[in-house]
């Protein structure tokens, strides 16, 4: 069987750190035939790293669908959030495969039109949200999934960070991103949560925005990643939602690059559940991955973590990082014509109560779904 012949739209931060190098390491199933990117050098220095011989460079993605010298199988838009809707929408109409980098939209309105022509185009459609494919969040939703929490009615999505604001690309630039660690990192954490309890029908939200720290002029300060410029920072530092689901449950969810906690933690759950609950803790102050579960058992409060003692680094067959396996999983649902574990629809939905987080700050009113 012939390789899946990939086109990469957008060759900046994520495709360098997360898609090139993932394809790359399941190149018994892809290639890279195709890079574009507004500024001609970032397209040019990714196709000499990881493109297929005969591999081309383009500045418009509209021409590189376009171009009939070339076949491509797979677009994968790594774009700022503005722009995931128009070349994803593009590249279904020329009946191209598409992974769009997560969110999936910066607003509803964006990711229906997505939706829509998915439906029409017969292709696959993913959206990366690689912590799905961590240990401790497989190994979580397994448990899920047997039951074994029961009835799961109040949940955190945890993404905090005490100050780790991005200072590179177009993070802080609200007309390119639509929002700041609400849409950024608190996708992660939501989608988690949501893929953990099964439950993507909300019936509300309320939410709270805050731009305390980003635009102060000494808040720059002790940040991971080095001073940024307040006169630039259009987004908000951090923002907290109240989402109540149709069938009663409740999630709590918190997003902030800056904010002055103790502990900090991103791409994060609590579960509580009629049977037991579990906590994730990823990132921040928690260099190794944690997955705690509590219960009750002969009467005393018991709770259990994973062993380490079954990891054994670089050891054959072991473990691969999330964003390789999200790539495997992706290109086998193409190669078999199977379902990417992330479904457009559940992502769709995430991107619903996103919104109606910025929303409702704005209004200061509880907003509803049909």
């Amino acid at each position: 069987m012939s390789k899946l012949r990939v086109a990469i739209v957008g060759c900046g931060g994520i495709a360098n750190q997360k898609h090139m190098p993932s394809i790359k390491a399941n190149e018994d199933k892809a290639v890279m035939v195709a890079f574009c990117d507004i500024i001609p050098e970032r397209a040019e220095k990714a196709c000499k790293e990881y493109g297929a011989e005969g591999a081309k460079v383009y500045t418009d993605y509209k021409e590189m669908l376009a171009d009939t010298s070339i076949e491509i199988d797979v677009v994968h838009v790594c774009t700022p959030n503005v722009a995931h809707c128009p070349i994803t929408v593009a590249s279904f109409e020329a009946g191209k495969h598409v992974m769009c980098e997560k969110p999936m939209a910066h607003n509803t309105e964006d990711a229906q039109k997505m939706l829509d022509a998915w439906k029409k185009s017969g292709k696959k459609f993913t959206i990366g949200y690689q912590n799905r494919l961590r240990d401790d969040t497989q190994t979580l939703h397994a448990s899920c999934e047997a039951g074994e929490l029961g009835d799961i009615y109040f949940a955190k999505a945890h993404a905090l960070r005490r100050r780790a604001v991005p200072t590179w690309g177009v993070f802080p630039n609200k007309a390119l991103q639509g929002g700041g660690p609400l849409i950024d990192i608190g996708t992660h954490a939501l989608d988690i949560t949501l893929w953990m309890m099964n439950n993507y029908e909300p019936a509300s939200v309320s939410g709270q925005v805050f731009y305390k720290l980003g635009r102060q002029a000494d808040g720059p300060e002790g940040n991971v990643f080095g001073p940024w410029d307040p006169e630039t920072f259009e987004v908000e530092d951090s923002a907290f939602g109240l989402v109540k689901m149709k069938n009663g449950a409740t999630i709590y969810l918190e997003a902030s690059w800056a904010l002055n906690v103790l502990k900090s933690m991103e791409a994060s759950t609590t579960l509580c559940g009629t049977k037991g609950g579990a906590e994730i803790h990823h990132g921040g102050s928690y260099p190794q991955d944690e997955l705690i579960y509590n219960t009750v058992e002969h009467n005393q409060l018991m709770e259990k973590t994973i062993s380490p003692a079954g990891v054994v680094d670089f050891f054959e067959g072991g473990a691969a990082a999330e964003a390789v396996r999200e790539q495997e999983q992706w290109l086998n649902a193409i190669i078999n014509d199977g379902e990417p574990l992330v479904k457009p629809e559940q992502a769709f939905v995430v991107t619903q109560i996103l919104e109606a987080i910025y929303k409702s700050a704005e209004t200061g009113k509880e907003v509803y779904f049909d």
